[in-house]
C-alpha cells in the first residue's frame, strides 16, 4: 500500500520520516568524522590505519565463516607458493 500525502496525517508522518532521516544521516556523518579523528591518532602513534581496517572487518565477521576464508585463503598461498 502506498501513501499519498497530501496533506494532514500523510504529510505529517511522510515529514516525520524525512526528519528522522536527516537527523540520523547528521549523526552518520559526525560518527565517520570521528572514526577517521581515531585512524589519525592511530597513525599518528605508528600504526598503520589500512591494516586496522582489516582486523575491523574481520572481528566484525561471523567466527565460522572468518575460519573458513583463513583456511582457504591458507590452501591458496600453499598453491602458489606464498609460504
Amino acid at each position: 500500500m502506498t501513501v499519498i500525502p497530501g496533506s494532514g496525517a500523510g504529510a505529517e508522518k511522510l515529514n516525520q520520516f524525512i526528519e528522522r532521516i536527516e537527523r540520523l544521516e547528521e549523526e552518520r556523518r559526525a560518527l565517520i568524522a570521528d572514526i577517521k579523528d581515531v585512524y589519525a591518532e592511530a597513525k599518528a602513534s605508528g600504526f598503520e590505519p589500512k591494516i586496522m581496517r582489516q582486523v575491523v572487518r574481520l572481528r566484525a565477521m561471523d567466527r565460522d565463516l572468518l575460519s573458513e576464508q583463513d583456511a582457504l585463503l591458507d590452501t591458496y598461498r600453499d598453491a602458489v607458493g606464498l609460504r
